[in-house]
């Protein structure tokens, strides 16, 4: 799995499958890849809505790979 912590933007996430809990609710997501929201400010979290942009939001970038 890798996750690319995009410079002022959100977390790519690869190489996974995602399965989503909420409460009680379970969801399997079939995705090649999912962003998630790192500025807290997106209004469909955990993933991004692209806010971070409308915000000024900045963080430096990264990648975290995750071998098995």
């Amino acid at each position: 799995m890798r996750l690319e912590f995009l410079e002022n933007g959100p977390i790519r996430v690869e190489g996974a499958r995602f399965r989503l809990k909420v409460g009680e609710k379970e969801e399997v997501l079939e995705r090649p890849r999912v962003f998630l929201c790192r500025c807290g400010g997106s209004a469909n979290k955990p993933f991004c809505d692209g806010t971070h942009k409308r915000i000024g939001f900045q963080a430096p970038g990264g990648v975290l790979e995750v071998e098995d």
